[in-house]
């Protein structure tokens, strides 16, 4: 794990299990309890050419909005027969975000086929062929241990350095926890391809904050105490719940879009969507401290992490990561971020 301090700029290095040293009695660990559904499947056009899709984002019973790859043009009312199985998928149309509309037929249930024949959305530089051992065993590896509620397309990736015994030992030694959800979606590691970042929109994910949690987070806030975020989606959320009385889908302009005024320092409940994009010159409100992962360049999460870390000290210490042969990415290593 490195260590950087926001304040000065400097870099440490240690393993995982010294994270106690950076941790304090009374500070309190923010995790994202999202479960990841097995949403990737495998299918076979009429022709018998290989199709793969991955369902993004449930809009009703049966009906999904879905990333479809094949070589060939797909067509609007095609329908794809999933792998060992007699269900079939209709493609419908699609939509404006480049995404299909798709619909299974009413005797299945999608989401129980998901976890029947689904296969884990691992990220593509993860590299499974249908035999490796490795594909069963990533439902249980590509979940955090304290994954709870069902809905997201990717992993949490910096929770996935905690296993009970770890949250046991920090428990032991006075740090608290809470759990927020925030439904990972595909989009959250798109790469910006806009020159104007103010430009670029997020995907809308489900975010659920619950009374008991705002009342812990306000409760450290006020006492003076650390709110430490585990990974990036738990800043998304606790600084959209910070944001508004409304705690809708965001409607900013171009221009206000990531540069959200120091408000009271306090949360309120939330359940919907956020789409909130953080890049360097918003000002925090809630987050304190931050684990997270190494990031693609040009993604949404490594200027998420500039904004929290500052541009220079972050990129000073990605240097040092890259020099120091430390692994990037879901399955890689960690990256604590503090005062």
């Amino acid at each position: 794990m490195m260590v950087l301090y926001k304040n000065t700029g400097r870099v440490e290095h240690c393993r995982f299990n010294e994270i106690t040293k950076y941790l304090s009695k009374g500070d309190l660990l923010v995790l994202n309890n999202t479960k990841v559904i097995p949403a990737r499947l495998m299918g076979n056009r009429s022709s018998g050419a290989s199709v793969e899709l991955l369902l993004v984002e449930e809009l009703g019973e049966n009906h999904w909005k879905a990333l479809v790859g094949s070589n060939a043009r797909l067509v609007a009312g095609e329908e794809v027969c999933i792998e060992n199985t007699i269900t079939k998928v209709k493609l419908i149309n699609r939509a404006e975000d480049g995404l299909w509309l798709v619909a299974f037929y009413r005797k299945y249930k999608a989401r129980e086929l998901l976890w029947q024949v689904g296969r884990m959305p691992l990220p593509p530089y993860i590299k499974r062929n249908k035999n490796n051992t490795l594909s069963s065993l990533d439902r249980e590896r590509y979940q955090t241990v304290y994954a709870r509620r069902r809905g997201a397309v990717a992993a949490p990736t910096a929770g996935l350095h905690f296993d009970a015994a770890m949250l046991g030992r920090l428990q032991d030694m006075g740090v608290d926890s809470a759990f927020v959800t925030l439904h990972v979606g595909a989009g959250t590691f798109q790469p910006v391809r806009v020159d104007d970042i103010r430009e670029h929109r997020m995907h809308a994910e489900y975010l659920r904050v619950t009374p008991e949690v705002c009342g812990k987070i306000n409760a450290a806030k006020k006492e003076g105490r650390r709110v430490v975020a585990v990974g990036t989606t738990v800043v998304r959320a606790l600084e959209t719940a910070a944001k508004s009385r409304d705690h809708l889908k965001t409607s900013l302009s171009p221009e206000a879009r990531g540069v959200i005024e120091m408000g009271s320092g306090r949360v309120k409940p939330f359940e919907g969507e956020t789409d909130i994009f953080i890049y360097p010159g918003y000002r925090f409100q809630i987050v304190d401290a931050l684990l997270t992962n190494f990031h693609l360049p040009e993604s949404t999460l490594l200027m998420l992490v500039c904004a929290f870390g500052g541009t220079e000290n972050v990129l000073n210490a990605y240097r040092h990561a890259v020099k120091s042969k430390y692994r990037f990415y879901s399955y890689g290593d960690a990256m604590f971020v503090g005062r």
